[in-house]
């Protein structure tokens, strides 16, 4: 790695944040996209294609179980995503309000390209609006995600600027950019004035032409340079599970502000998860929450809080002490 980037992304970071970093959980709404056809993606193979019909998608009792534990664990949320066009708009929008609810505060998104009459509805409930941007050189987005194209997701964070939302946008590293490209991303984080950018490391599936992730050194490359370039952008950072030793220090170090999709319900406690834990420290950064240690909770009254009805409130109930079982066991 290159020493001295580093050493200037810690100067710059050091200069503008504070040691404070955090987890920020992505709540996942689905496993099934109606688009499927982004080429890295797990969505875009025949198996997963097969498994899944179009009306897949998680509980309400599920989604909100990540939420009371995200917000009892100190967890922020990162966004709300899922698979595109899968919940109705009504739906999506009780689902932001009762997260919102929970956090106590409003939310961020990642649901797709987004119209003007919807993100007016979702105001009371969402601050922020990600974009999943995959890569910002046009041909090799074009061929990636062909059916997904970057400018009906820049006319929507120009449009929610606007309306005084926050704005993000992810990119992907190891889908075959080149150093070169980070101009590209620099002008998009300066045309869309951009607020937070999330970065994630390529995560090979099978049934797909990618093979490897990303090496360590070049992913924090990514990292570096966003901080160097960009002092006051939040930037958060993508812990792939088979490689989460490699980059959780290395990607603070390079100026992330925080991690992100880690599979931290299902490996809580885990020999990893203290690891990851480890390297926080290491690097000199005071972590907010725990991946290794529940908090002394009364989980029913946690749910009695929100003022669901009697059905809802029944099943929240019963999946959260599926869920808390599960990770003091580490096997949720």
């Amino acid at each position: 790695m290159d020493e001295k980037l580093i050493g200037k992304a810690i100067e710059v970071y050091n200069a503008n944040f504070s040691s404070r970093t955090w987890f920020g959980r992505c709540i996942f709404l689905s496993w099934y996209c109606d688009i499927g056809t982004c080429e890295f993606c797990f969505r875009s193979t025949v198996k997963h294609k097969i498994r899944h019909a179009s009306s897949a998608k998680r509980s309400k009792e599920s989604i909100l179980c990540d939420a009371i534990i995200g917000k009892n664990l100190g967890w922020r949320i990162e966004f709300l995503t899922g698979g595109y066009r899968i919940f109705s708009f009504e739906d999506q929008i009780e689902i932001c309000r009762l997260v919102s609810e929970i956090y106590g505060h409003k939310i961020w998104i990642n649901l797709g390209t987004v119209g003007k009459d919807e993100l007016q509805k979702l105001q009371p409930y969402v601050e922020g609006v990600c974009a999943s941007i995959e890569c910002v050189d046009p041909d090799l987005h074009n061929r990636i995600c062909p059916d997904k194209p970057i400018e009906p997701y820049s006319k929507m964070l120009k449009q929610a600027k606007e309306m005084g939302f926050k704005t993000s946008c992810t990119i992907v590293v190891g889908l075959g950019e080149t150093h070169e490209d980070f101009e590209l991303l620099a002008e998009f984080i300066s045309e869309h004035e951009l607020d937070r950018i999330t970065f994630y490391a390529l995560k090979p599936i099978q049934g797909t032409r990618f093979t490897e992730s990303p090496l360590p050194d070049e992913y924090a490359w990514w990292v570096a340079m966003t901080r160097v370039r960009f002092p006051l952008l939040e930037i958060m950072a993508g812990l792939t599970p088979k490689r989460a030793e490699e980059y959780a220090g290395l990607l603070l170090r390079a100026g992330a502000n925080g991690l992100t999709k880690y599979p931290a319900v299902k490996r809580f406690g885990s020999a990893q998860a203290h690891e990851v834990e480890r390297q926080i420290k290491e690097s000199g950064r005071k972590f907010e929450g725990s991946l290794t240690e529940l908090p002394d909770v009364d989980w029913d009254m946690e749910v009695e809080r929100l003022g669901l009805d009697e059905e809802l409130k029944e099943k929240v109930k019963g999946k959260l002490k599926e869920y808390v079982e599960g990770m003091k066991r580490g096997s949720v």
